[in-house]
């Protein structure tokens, strides 16, 4: 191995090592600065009671209330494109594929929360 060929395995070894360690840091120094919250960590922090993939929508409403809003189902102009129908509660947002959850997506508390944008109607 030649001396330079030597230097640039130092140097990714060395990169390798250091670069997790300071993007953590520097993330975290960040979120402190800025005092941005964001949504996967407040979802890591409270154990949520959410609907669960496979439910049902009859056993959603009856185990969650009525959503507060409906929204307009997407898809199902071909056999193969399922329905997709999306249910609104305060907190989270259900969506079902036909009439089955096939994900649950957290809600952001407020404004200055980070994560997924509101759904689109």
């Amino acid at each position: 191995m030649n001396c330079l060929s030597r230097s640039i395995v130092t140097t990714f070894a060395l990169l390798a090592i250091a670069l997790p360690g300071l993007s953590v840091t520097a993330s975290a120094q960040d979120r402190q600065i800025v005092g941005d919250t964001l949504l996967i960590e407040r979802v890591q922090e409270e154990p949520a009671n959410l609907p669960s993939r496979g439910m049902s929508m009859a056993q959603v409403e009856a185990r969650f209330g009525t959503p507060s809003e409906r929204m307009d189902p997407r898809g199902g102009q071909k056999h193969d494109w399922p329905t997709i129908n999306r249910w609104m509660y305060p907190g989270f947002t259900v969506y079902f594929e036909r009439t089955k959850v096939i994900d649950v997506v957290m809600n952001k508390a407020d404004q200055d929360e980070i994560g997924p944008k509101p759904p689109t109607t």
